[in-house]
């Protein structure tokens, strides 16, 4: 029997042979067909005779119960090739056209227990690995045999596990962490596992069928679920899981799973470490008839009922800071409505939830996924003039102070990458801006450049993706392996600069960082460019004459701050800024802005000019480490205290620097300093020259006080050629 025809004539052949009088409720002959795949045909007793079994595509009965196969009787069913103990399926929706999937179901034998230690997890754990693995390389390879154009979503894994076992949840979560990587690009809706529990403390009861649910709707967050057994019929997608289904297939989050993320609905078990508290989100939306634009709660609309590309809301987030809940407004783009493109229904949304931060107070979390304004046929330019309303709000919605921060997860082009730029990019920002993987800021996509004769390249994240273009260049200030743990660092974020309406800066943050603490104490670790074991050392006369020796200003950092509080980097992969190091952190439990200034020789790496320096000399402010300081003072000023830890030899002045603008950047600081709101401390660690000591004097603020650690050198230049040179004491 080498096919489903063959198989169907040999049971249309036996039929007839069978008759009432059969000593037996079934008969089930076993076919075994030269490829060597065993298959079955059951008949039961009806009225005149025998009546084959349909439905069963092949499986003995017994084990179609055991997989609960009759829940795929509302699909049309194809059975697949796959291994012995595993049923592959590719099932297509009778009542909703374009709904298939691929289903694998794997009878997880495992070991018979005899005795009473066989009853433990961890004697199965390999069993249950070695068909998990096999049920993912199953379903990969059926779904690379298809066309890549409809690569199918919505797919799901089941496994039936048949040992009674006792079962702990730390187990299951370490395995499904460790098992989670074989499942990427599955498209997977879900992998369920059913199993028989024991209860450890009344191993007399019976065993307890519980079904484990793990899913990923976001690509990022792994939520795990317990609950008892389903045996009703699949059924068909509905509207919200087609959309979802429909982002999947461009590799995008349906804006809603973000919701569920944020809020926990879905499940509570973070990946790679990343624990996102859960939240509570009200939908906003426009009020009807009302002009201008205006957001009206729709608390209580079904998810998914959204008209256009942008879906808005307060999200409200619990903290340890702020417990009665860290309130947000969030934006979130609909790739599934136009590519997320931008038209007159869309900018509405994007300026009534800018209203509706400003009226609150509110910071403004925007995930964008857009292709930039609309282009059709019955739409012009009155799209663009749509778009031109949301800049001049973003302006003014900064400018006044508000903050806006991004995670881009997906392609922005045009319209939206301007967005992007105005609202985290310009020096009065105070936003963060976080990329993804595959994400990237454009203004024209790859194929349109191609089609126009311009300079494309591979793909979009070639042309605007944070690895190289948007990290190296600072446009980008972090970036993250996924949503989820770009989520963790807006929240780290939070930690240090989220301030509650009405409140005058953030919260102060609970250490047990002894406030006397000996700073010197702590060790550093000998790297390339400097020599101390220790803090000690860089302030010792003997170890460090005139502080001239350069020296580690990370480890000066981290030896400063709470060590209960970790830092958070800013702007780290910013290219040509190195000597300029920007964390957020907290002092004494206070949220600063901490801002060093490298004191050892950077390699600066590829090729640079012959009237430029061969390196980023160390305690030296070049173009754009003069900038990045300036955007720093600029995002923390009205917020938090800044503190800067000067060994500063002042601005570097090469021809190379001088044509990069190094005036201008270095002008920015001054200014940044003059407009400062709130404490503004400037300590002097070692050394302070030149133009350095004009753009942080006190002259410039009333508010911003200097001070230096005994030993430390001020003068009017640097090094030999000094006009007047004095020792700080």
């Amino acid at each position: 029997i080498d096919d489903e025809s063959e198989r169907e004539a040999v049971a249309e052949a036996v039929t007839p042979l069978l008759n009432s009088r059969l000593p037996a409720d079934r008969l089930t002959l076993n076919l075994l067909p030269p490829s060597g795949r065993l298959s079955h045909e059951s008949f039961v007793h009806a009225e005149g005779g025998m009546r084959r079994v349909r439905g069963l595509h092949g499986l003995h009965p017994v084990t179609a119960e055991r997989i609960d196969l009759d829940r795929l009787r509302n699909f049309e069913v194809e059975r697949l090739d796959t291994p012995d103990d595993l049923y592959g399926f590719h099932l297509r929706s009778t009542s909703v056209p374009g709904d298939e999937r691929l289903i694998i179901l794997a009878d997880v034998r495992g070991r018979s227990p005899d005795e009473q230690e066989g009853h433990e997890a961890s004697l199965h754990v390999a069993a249950f690995e070695r068909d998990f693995f096999e049920a993912t390389r199953c379903l990969r390879n059926h779904l690379s045999s298809r066309d890549p154009r409809r690569r199918l979503q919505w797919n799901r894994i089941m496994l039936f596990a048949s040992p009674s076992i006792y079962l702990e949840p730390s187990l299951v979560e370490r395995l499904a962490r460790r098992l989670a990587p074989a499942t990427r690009h599955l498209g997977l809706e879900k992998v369920v596992v059913r199993l028989n529990v024991l209860d450890r403390d009344a191993p007399d009861q019976p065993a307890r069928a519980v079904e484990i649910v793990i899913a990923d709707p976001t690509g990022s967050r792994m939520e795990l679920g317990w609950r008892g057994p389903h045996h009703d019929p699949l059924e068909p997608a509905q509207i919200y899981e087609r959309k979802v289904v429909e982002a999947r297939r461009r590799r995008l989050v349906y804006p809603y799973e973000i919701v569920r993320m944020l809020t926990g609905s879905g499940g509570d078990a973070g990946v790679g470490g990343v624990e996102l508290p859960p939240g509570r989100f009200e939908e906003f939306d426009l009020a009807p008839g009302v002009h201008p634009p205006r957001a009206v709660s729709v608390e209580g609309r079904d998810h998914g009922k959204n008209e256009s590309a942008i879906v808005f809301g307060i999200i409200d987030t619990p903290t340890p800071s702020v417990p009665e809940g860290m309130r947000r407004v969030l934006v979130l783009s609909d790739p599934t409505v136009g590519m997320g493109s931008l038209a007159g229904p869309e900018c509405d949304r994007l300026v009534a939830a800018l209203d509706l931060a400003e009226a609150q107070g509110l910071p403004v979390e925007w995930i964008p996924v857009s292709s930039g304004a609309r282009i059709a046929m019955d739409s012009g330019t009155e799209n663009l003039d749509a778009t031109a309303r949301v800049v001049r709000r973003i302006v003014t919605f900064t400018q006044a102070g508000g903050a806006i921060h991004l995670i881009v997860h997906g392609v922005n082009v045009g319209a939206q990458s301007y967005f992007d730029a105005l609202a985290t990019m310009l020096q009065h920002t105070r936003g963060v801006l976080i990329m993804t993987p595959g994400a990237s800021m454009v203004l024209t996509g790859r194929a349109a450049l191609d089609a126009s004769g311009s300079v494309s390249a591979e793909d979009e994240a070639a042309i605007g993706g944070f690895e190289r273009v948007m990290g190296p260049n600072g446009e980008a200030q972090y970036f993250a392996r996924n949503l989820a743990e770009a989520y963790g660092i807006l929240y780290a974020h939070y930690r240090y600069s989220y301030v509650v309406p009405g409140e005058s800066g953030p919260r102060r943050l609970a250490s047990a960082d002894p406030v006397d603490r000996d700073v010197t104490q702590q060790p550093t670790e000998v790297a390339e460019g400097h020599e101390f074991r220790s803090i000690a050392e860089i302030f010792d006369a003997e170890a460090n004459p005139e502080r001239k020796r350069p020296f580690s200003m990370r480890a000066l950092m981290a030896a400063v701050v709470d060590r209960d509080h970790a830092p958070l980097e800013r702007w780290h992969d910013w290219q040509g800024a190195e000597t300029a190091i920007v964390w957020d952190a907290a002092l004494a439990g206070r949220p600063v802005c901490l801002i060093g200034i490298e004191s050892r020789n950077l390699g600066r790496g590829g090729e640079h000019p012959a009237d430029g320096p061969g390196s980023w000399t160390g305690g030296t402010l070049f173009p754009l480490s003069s900038k990045k300081v300036a955007r720093a003072l600029n995002a923390a000023s009205g917020n938090r205290p800044a503190l800067i830890l000067a060994n500063l030899s002042g601005f570097d002045g090469s021809p190379e620097s001088m044509r990069k603008l190094q005036l201008e950047h270095g002008a920015e600081i001054a200014r940044a300093v003059v407009n400062f709101r709130g404490p503004l401390l400037f300590l002097v660690v070692s050394r302070y020259h030149g133009g350095a000591y004009v753009v942080f004097s006190r002259a410039l603020n009333p508010g911003l006080r200097a001070s230096a650690v005994a030993g430390s050198y001020a003068s009017v230049i640097g090094g030999g050629p000094a006009a007047d040179h004095r020792r700080v004491g």
